[in-house]
């Protein structure tokens, strides 16, 4: 066992060169994930609920994971989320810098960054069209409709911009 720890450490001086970087707490994290997907299609699979995820499922899932990926990494209404784990910086689009260290540093990088996020995202969509699909499908359409107004409201501006010009 203690080579394999003495390994594990040697290849995260390697890796880091002096960084401060938490990899036990992103394997946790994936751990974490791997685990929670893992239950999710074993618990489908016992109740007999197979995924059906057609065309139109997929263009909401893609949107919707877009816009909560966004909402939670991003936007200011959810910053008491991202609280415990950043520390506001203040640009133009919300931006905060992750804090502290470990796995809360791990969990800051993770809800600060809408990729990261829409994974986490996406996967619960796929849950909640195998274990509650209508209500799924109606989260989905309105956070695509959100998705819809916010490019709408964007060219709008865009537009009124251009004429003032």
């Amino acid at each position: 066992m203690n080579t394999v720890v003495d390994t594990a450490r040697r290849q995260k001086r390697e890796y880091t060169d002096g960084a401060d970087r938490p990899l036990g707490s992103y394997l946790a994290t994936m751990a974490v994930y791997a685990l929670s997907a893992g239950t999710v299609a074993l618990l489908a699979r016992r109740r007999g609920r197979a995924p059906s995820i057609g065309a139109g499922d997929l263009a909401l899932m893609t949107i919707t994971t877009h816009k909560l990926s966004r909402l939670i990494a991003k936007d200011p209404v959810t910053s008491p989320l991202r609280a415990p784990f950043t520390r506001y910086s203040g640009t133009a689009e919300l931006s905060e810098e992750v804090r502290g260290k470990g796995i809360r540093h791990a969990v800051g990088e993770l809800i600060t960054c809408p990729f990261c996020t829409g994974q986490w995202v996406a996967t619960a969509y796929a849950a909640g069209l195998v274990f509650a699909p209508d209500a799924t499908r109606l989260a989905g359409a309105t956070m695509t409709a959100v998705a819809g107004s916010d490019w709408l409201q964007l060219a709008y501006a865009r537009l009124q911009q251009a004429a003032e010009d």
